[in-house]
């Protein structure tokens, strides 16, 4: 696979945080890769053009996994679909979209 900048963008108290990184975990694990950034959007050190992106959001070299656009600030993000957040099939195409490129 080429090179990946997987990052997972939330702040602490997010409802779907959890649940979001697990699938992302399994993402990963399915295509034996483990290593992304976990970054805090409320946290002093964010770039702020990190900041507009709901919580939680995963990049895969700065495109939104969903094909998703940024929103205009820091909020809660619900996905379509039963469990609210991106399915692991979802991720692990935006890779290997991105690992072709």
């Amino acid at each position: 696979m080429g090179e990946l900048k997987i990052q997972f963008l939330a702040f602490e108290g997010c409802p779907l945080a959890d649940a979001a990184r697990r699938t992302l975990d399994d993402a990963l694990a399915s295509l034996n890769l483990s290593s992304y950034e976990v970054i805090d959007l409320l946290g002093p050190d964010t770039p702020e053009d990190l900041r507009g992106w709901g919580s939680p959001t995963i990049l895969i070299n700065g495109r939104d996994v969903t094909g998703g656009d940024q929103g205009g600030g820091v909020s809660c993000r619900v996905y379509p679909g039963p469990s609210k957040v991106p399915d692991a099939r979802m991720i692990i195409e935006r890779i290997r979209r991105e690992a072709a490129n």
